[in-house]
Parts: structure tokens; sequence; C-alpha cells
């Protein structure tokens, strides 16, 4: 299997025409064909099935699709990174990331992009869940990390990282600071403090009220900052994500019976071209070891 095989089929995956794909790669169509046909024979089967104007993939080109994408994507990035070391060449990179999530646990991951390509211009936003899809939908973002998007588009790619429990959060001077672990009944009373920007905020109000906390005093804020430190001014009591909570004169609590937990995804546009520090940074969140890096922050936290 060479690369410009590869490339070619890729090219056909996209046009879904062995004469549109052949003028984008820049070589005769006769060439091209063989090229796939020589690839389908590697593989075991037909990728195309080629029906003039309704030419598809097979349901193995479907399967090898994104498999043979980041294959592809992994060998230019390589290609590149040694290109731009050498040459000091620019990389810009604009990523997306959920207000909720904390920023450090990709600081390693940033920083090996960083050394491997040190013309790296990153472009950080924060936003919300709704604000993540409309910043890849206009190109804004080229890669963004955040829990599940409430809006489907079929364009997306989502590529699962790691997942992290909720757990209740009070101050250190509240009257359960003390507890190692607490009960709905024991939070009845509370006033809640809520993030109407966190991506799970509509799943958090359903399993309260499975929980028969139906209509619990409520303060909303906007970023998950107001909400650490109106939680750390005793103002009220949060449920937010395990990894959320890095700040002092707060106490993380785990609560009985509450099953909620959040994904954390890494989202690219399918079809749409990835840049070199894209593809880099995509193929490094999806290589590293996430248990590893959590078991590293917990012990440089104790």
């Amino acid at each position: 299997m060479e690369m410009h095989q590869i490339r070619y089929f890729l090219a056909v995956s996209e046009t879904l025409n062995l004469t549109k794909a052949a003028k984008r790669c820049k070589v005769a169509q006769p060439s091209l064909t063989r090229a796939i046909k020589t690839l389908e024979t590697e593989l075991g089967g037909e990728l195309l099935r080629r029906e003039r104007a309704l030419s598809h993939l097979t349901e193995l080109g479907l399967r090898m699709l994104p498999m043979l994408r980041q294959c592809y994507e992994a060998a230019e990035a390589a290609k590149t990174v040694a290109a731009s070391i050498s040459k000091g060449e620019s990389a810009p990179l604009s990523v997306a990331v959920s207000r909720t999530l904390v920023l450090g646990r990709f600081a390693p991951a940033l920083r090996e992009l960083s050394e491997a390509l040190p013309g790296l211009q990153l472009q950080l936003h924060r936003a919300s869940g709704g604000e993540i899809a409309e910043f890849l939908k206009s190109g804004a973002a080229e890669l963004a990390i955040a829990g599940p998007l409430s809006e489907v588009w079929s364009r997306l790619d989502a590529f699962p990282l790691f997942e992290e429990p909720f757990s209740l959060v009070v101050s250190q001077t509240h009257r359960l600071a003390d507890s190692n672990r607490a009960e709905f009944k024991d939070i009845a009373s509370e006033s809640f403090l809520t993030n109407i920007g966190c991506e799970m905020t509509e799943e958090l109000r359903a399993s309260l009220k499975t929980k028969g906390i139906f209509d619990a005093a409520t303060h909303e804020v906007a970023t998950q900052d107001d909400l650490l430190t109106l939680v750390k001014a005793n103002l009220g009591v949060a449920i937010i994500p395990v990894g959320t909570v890095e700040a002092n004169e707060l106490c993380r609590i785990p609560l009985e019976g509450l099953n909620l937990v959040r994904k954390v995804f890494v989202y690219t546009v399918s079809g749409r071209h990835r840049g070199i520090a894209c593809a880099t940074l995509l193929n490094m969140l999806r290589a590293a070891d996430w248990g590893l890096a959590e078991e590293r922050r917990s012990r440089m936290k104790d």
C-alpha cells in the first residue's frame, strides 16, 4: 500500500467521480484507476461501486475511509513537521475548547505540538457547547474539544478522548465539607449553582428531577470561573465534572446515586482540509493515554 494510492482513494471518496478525482490529484484517469484497483486487490474487495453518476463507496470503502484518512494525514503530518522544523515555517491553528474543561489537561499536548512545530501560531477560543459547533461550521476553529454537542451535524467527526463522572462541590466552610460521601437528601434544601454554558446542563437537571429534587433554588451563571467563585463564597452547591475542580477552598464529595458522566471528544469537520498543526494535534490527542495523564495530575495535587 502506497501513499499515492491512499491519496487517490480519498479524492475519489470525496468526489465519487474518477474524472474529478484524477483532475484534483493532477494525474491521468487511467493511472488513478489502476492505483485504486491495486489498492482494492490489497484490501481484498471493491472500495467503489462505479455506476456513472451514481458511484458510491462500498461497505468496505466506508469502513476503510476513516483509517486510510488517518494514515494519510499522519504521514503528511510527519513530512510537514520535519520540513517545518528545518525551515522554521509558521503553522497556524485555531482551537475551540469548552469553557467547562480544564485547559491544564491539554497543556502537555500543546507543548509537545509547539516543540514539533516551532512556527506554531495558536488561536484558542473558549466557548459553550452551542458556540463550539458554530466555530467549527464557520471555519473559525479547525479543531474543538468539548463534551457532547446538542446540535447534530452530519459533517462533524467526533473522536472520544476520556470520561469524567460528576460529583458534588461545596465550599470548605459548608456543613458537608468534611463528609466522605453525600446523598441527594442531604442537598435537597440547598441552592444549586448551574453553569448554563455546560454541555451537560439539561442532563444534570433531568438527573436531579429523577432524584425527587424538583423545586430547588438555583443560581445560573455563564462561566465555570463564576460558578466556582460563588461556590467558594458559599452561595450554593454545584454538581460538576470531577476534572473541573483544580482550585483551593473547594471540597469535592462523591454523591450517592449520581450516575452522570461527561464524555469528552475532539471534533473536526469531515471532508475539510486539515492544516499540519490541526492534523498533528488531532493525532496526539487521540494517541494520548488519558488515564495515565489523570493519574499524574492526581499525584501532583497530592
